[in-house]
């Protein structure tokens, strides 16, 4: 079966960066900013990408793109008979895992999205978004259907193929999202009390890092990279010989790190305009289902058509981003699917859909009519994101730093990353150092600050 590749350099920066940038940038990113210190925090995640996350995201492209094959396939191509193949098949299962409930949250942001065209959101009060919220995630048919919706659209780009299905929309919706984000942003920096916000992301307070903020940066770092998921490693299998994977990598960053900080500056001075601290507040949905359109209608109350038009492009905004992580997620599984089964893509993209949204579909329901079905005390959707991003994701970062960095003849990973030494590499040393003994440590650390360990020893 011949495997497509991306038809040009542009592809596959757009679409590698789209595989990273998601809804974890929007709202994980400038909660983590304001509980960490604002500025400081910041330096300190930068400093992560370069030193952690960099390196892995290499390792991935390298896994893939060194053997053209899914993620399971490639590691049993680079250490035939042995065990490895599993680091792969964790990958696949992560990403199934995390299509299946992230694709509810990716509805919520498409029912949003179409309640602010509407302007559903005037005149409501604090107490409404509550309820609005509620109405939206507890309602199963209202639930059910967003969450449907959005994975058929996930299904209509992934079946399209390399080409002409997540090529051509990376090159379409990936440009969009830097649009809409710099139309935000000059907004939100343009409110009457936003130098505050912006002096809090600009001017560091060194003295408020410690081993926390530290800790929180390097998950930060690893989590917004979508790193050890499979979707990266998937990617590079259709990457041409001649793609520079060091220089991809840092352009990868740079984009995702880009939309990470401008979601800050988005956030940020909308927040300080009215007053409201994103210390303490929640990571997830409370902040952008029921505190963001509270924050920009109170923003905007002198010009009630910039808040219509602001909340309209902030969830297009979040629509966005969920699918272009939705489609990569999608795309490990059905790679996976369709190489290791022999199947062709058309069928193998349906067996996905039909089993994620059959299990989306309970995790969608635990808002609701499951609410009371608990695992370890954690409801469905809840209990499928803690196991997949706080063990899973670290558990595959780790093992594919030490894949890289102590299984693997050096000698094969460095022809692989200079092409052949048609490149130079002057970093190699440092990279194969960093994924024997920084990596693991850190991620070891990430790991065990994810489980509560350190909370506990406190």
């Amino acid at each position: 079966m011949e495997r497509e590749n991306f038809g040009s350099k542009l592809g596959v920066v757009l679409a590698a960066a789209g595989s990273a940038v998601g809804l974890g940038n929007i709202w994980r990113f400038p909660v983590e900013t304001g509980q960490n210190g604002g500025a400081a925090f910041i330096i300190v995640y930068l400093i992560c990408i370069v030193l952690l996350g960099i390196p892995i995201m290499m390792s991935e492209f390298f896994i893939g793109r060194s053997t053209h094959l899914n993620a399971a396939g490639a590691y049993r191509k680079l250490a035939p008979g042995t065990k490895w193949n599993w680091v792969g098949r964790l990958g696949v299962l992560t990403g199934f895992i995390i299509l299946s409930y992230y694709s509810v949250v990716a509805g919520w942001t498409a029912q949003y999205t179409v309640l602010s065209v509407a302007n559903y959101f005037d005149g409501k009060s604090a107490t409404d978004y509550i309820q609005i919220f509620n109405d939206c995630s507890a309602n199963p048919w209202l639930s059910i259907s967003a969450m449907l919706g959005f994975m058929l659209l996930t299904h209509f780009v992934v079946v399209r193929g390399v080409k002409s299905g997540i090529e051509k929309f990376s090159k379409v919706m990936m440009p969009a999202l830097f649009i809409i984000i710099i139309i935000l942003v000059i907004c939100s920096v343009s409110l009457p009390g936003a130098s505050k916000g912006v002096e809090y992301l600009l001017k560091p307070d060194f003295s408020k890092i410690d081993g926390s903020v530290i800790l929180s940066a390097m998950g930060q770092a690893f989590f917004s990279l979508s790193l050890g998921l499979g979707c990266l490693c998937t990617y590079a299998s259709y990457f041409d010989k001649d793609t520079n994977l060091g220089k991809t990598a840092f352009k990868v960053s740079i984009i995702d790190s880009f939309v990470a900080i401008m979601a800050g500056f988005i956030i940020f001075p909308a927040v300080f305009n009215i007053g409201y601290q994103l210390e303490g507040s929640d990571v997830g949905p409370s902040l952008i289902f029921i505190t963001l359109p509270n924050v920009f209608q109170q923003s905007f109350t002198s010009l009630p058509i910039l808040s219509y038009l602001f909340a309209v492009m902030f969830y297009f905004l979040l629509v966005v981003a969920a699918l272009t992580s939705t489609i990569s997620m999608h795309e490990v599984v059905t790679a996976y699917v369709s190489e290791e089964f022999n199947m062709i893509r058309r069928k193998a993209a349906w067996i996905v859909t039909l089993t994620c949204s059959f299990v989306g579909l309970f995790c969608a329901l635990s808002f609701g009519p499951l609410s009371n079905v608990k695992i370890f005390g954690f409801s469905l959707f809840d209990f499928f994101d803690y196991v997949s991003s706080n063990i899973f994701l670290p558990v595959g970062g780790l093992l594919i730093s030490i894949f890289i960095g102590w299984y693997l003849d050096k000698k094969y990973v460095k022809e692989e990353i200079t092409n052949g030494g048609t490149i130079r590499v002057p970093y190699f040393k440092a990279f194969i150092l960093i994924l024997r003994y920084v990596a693991p440590i850190a991620i070891g650390l990430i790991l065990l600050n994810q489980l509560g360990l350190f909370a506990f020893m406190k």
